[in-house]
């Protein structure tokens, strides 16, 4: 057996006569000349851990070294020999498995200090694993995928996975950093557990992790790997006696067909990733050309989301509410008119502007535009406008608000806020401050989408909402089906019981209506009454409306 030759990033010991030896799924694949000295086992091409240190394989000797290969970290291990002196084994993992550094010791100094260079060791690695999981951190896992690449194509394919947790800030919000760092540790555990051989688990930061797959990988060995990861995790994590569930969402790139370099590997598995969160977490996404199409037409839409505003491509549509056969209001919808793309679905481009920081912007924008619109309308008439959580949340709501009301000239009680239930979940006290404050100016409050989301009846208990939405979700079927029927004469029910109104979204057709005002809804809103319309189309349509809701 040669001198272990191994890159110096990785390795870096050369010295002749430092016993050092690696193994591969207990096969020795390198040593330095001076354990080939000591041991001629070490020469065979067949030699194994339990063949050079025979010892280790007592039970707890074994169970040291299983642990090593499991944490990640690093075990010292005493064995007495004779004459008075004793090995001490410095056991650590390796980029492909095990390592050994051996050192001599006097047995009347059984507890001397660490020689210099088993403290190189410890220190190698500290650098190149997490403290708090024992795996392979980001540095490793940069070394070993530039390592591993490139590849040819055909029998050398590798597998790089990225995963993210898809529910832990919860845990440390609710449970506290401890008790995240217990569900750090346990993801680590349970990922080693499901990896076989050629596989690497890496903890990247946060709660980022990575796999590499190694040897001839197919895509779907790669799938079936990180299907089998994703299930595992619908299992929930024990932490004080507590289960937590934390998922998992996984993008898997190949090389080289995804890329031959570190950066265009992680860059697909990254783009994978967000594709499998957008479609709901918890499942495992395979990169596809697809998907980098869909993601840079995102990226578009989101840079020309921040001059939308400016170059004057939002308008508003407006969709009128009825009350006992009659028009009493309009809610105010935003749209984006891209100038390429032609209009973009508020469900596409809101949830960007929130990302972005622009809603607070936008939103002031529409607030004041519906604001001007109402006051052309009758005296009598609404206008409801939805104010997302990014809005709410953003300082001088309510001087806003007053200010927009009085440059408009619209009295506060003609203007209605829709917030969903999203918006109380942070922040309540505050939140319910806001609320009030709001009411005492006089606008009115509607919590939008009831029944979709939280639905606590906390909220309804703190703050008097003057309307509840029902949710076209419950609507759409409410003639027929007996469940949505229970639910929505359950939520008229209780906000009539509490004082409150209820507006149906959603009304397609007059058995819908007919169906909702016998069980006292008192406003309907959907396509039966109107598709939305344009500012300019709202005073032919009062002109010549007849509705068809008798």
């Amino acid at each position: 057996m040669t001198d272990f030759d191994a890159p110096s990033s990785t390795l870096p010991w050369s010295e002749a006569d430092e016993i050092i030896s690696l193994y591969e799924d207990a096969r020795l694949i390198g040593c330095s000349a001076a354990l080939g000295r000591k041991y001629q086992i070490a020469a065979s091409l067949q030699a194994t851990i339990w063949d050079v240190y025979p010892e280790l394989l007592g039970s707890r000797h074994k169970l040291a070294v299983e642990s090593v290969l499991a944490t990640g970290l690093p075990r010292s291990i005493d064995i007495p020999g004779s004459s008075g002196t004793s090995r001490k084994l410095f056991i650590f993992r390796a980029e492909r498995g095990l390592g050994i550094f051996e050192t001599s010791e006097a047995m009347a100094r059984p507890h001397a200090p660490n020689s210099e260079s088993e403290e190189r060791v410890l220190l190698l690695h500290q650098a190149t694993h997490d403290v708090l999981t024992g795996l392979p951190n980001r540095r490793q896992f940069s070394e070993d995928l530039c390592g591993d690449l490139p590849v040819l194509q055909g029998a050398n394919r590798l597998a790089l996975m990225q995963i993210d947790l898809d529910d832990f800030k919860p845990v440390n919000d609710t449970l506290g950093h401890a008790a995240g760092d217990l569900v750090l540790q346990g993801t680590a555990k349970r990922l080693q557990t499901l990896l076989g051989d050629g596989e690497l688990a890496y903890r990247l930061a946060g709660d980022e992790f990575a796999v590499i797959q190694r040897g001839g990988v197919q895509p779907a060995e790669a799938e079936g790997l990180a299907d089998l990861i994703v299930n595992a995790f619908k299992e929930p994590l024990t932490v004080d006696g507590i289960d937590v569930f934390v998922g998992t969402s996984i993008g898997i790139a190949i090389a080289p067909e995804d890329g031959n370099d570190g950066e265009q590997l992680m860059k697909a598995a990254d783009i994978a990733l967000y594709a499998a969160k957008n479609e709901g977490r918890g499942r495992a996404r395979t990169f596809n050309r697809s998907m980098l199409i869909m993601l840079e037409q995102r990226e578009m839409l989101r840079r020309s989301l921040r001059v939308a505003l400016q170059e004057q491509q939002f308008f508003i549509e407006y969709q009128p509410m009825a009350e006992s056969g009659s028009i009493v209001g309009f809610e105010a919808l935003l749209r984006w008119q891209h100038p390429f793309a032609g209009i973009i679905p508020p469900s596409m481009f809101i949830p960007m502007a929130e990302a972005d920081g622009l809603m607070g912007e936008i939103g002031e924008w529409v607030l004041e535009q519906a604001c001007r619109q109402a006051v052309t309308w009758p005296a009598h008439f609404t206008v409801a406008v939805n104010l997302s959580p990014a809005e709410f949340l953003r300082k001088g709501l309510i001087d806003r608000v007053a200010q927009i009301l009085d440059s408009a000239g619209l009295p506060p009680e003609h203007l209605e806020l829709e917030i969903t239930e999203s918006v109380l979940l942070e922040r309540t006290t505050n939140n319910l401050d806001t609320l009030h404050t709001l009411e005492v100016l006089g606008v009115r409050i509607s919590l939008d989408d009831f029944g979709t989301r939280y639905s606590s009846l906390a909220y309804l208990k703190n703050f008097p909402f003057d309307t509840i939405k029902i949710d076209r979700y419950f609507i759409k079927d409410v003639e027929t089906d007996v469940k949505s029927q229970t639910i929505v004469h359950s939520i008229i029910a209780l906000a009539h019981g509490l004082g409150m109104r209820v507006t149906a979204e959603g009304v397609e057709n007059a058995h819908q209506a007919a169906w909702l005002r016998k069980r006292g809804c008192d406003r309907l809103q959907g396509n039966l009454l109107s598709t939305p319309m344009s500012a300019e189309s709202i005073q032919n349509f009062l002109l010549i409306s007849s509705l068809a809701i008798q």
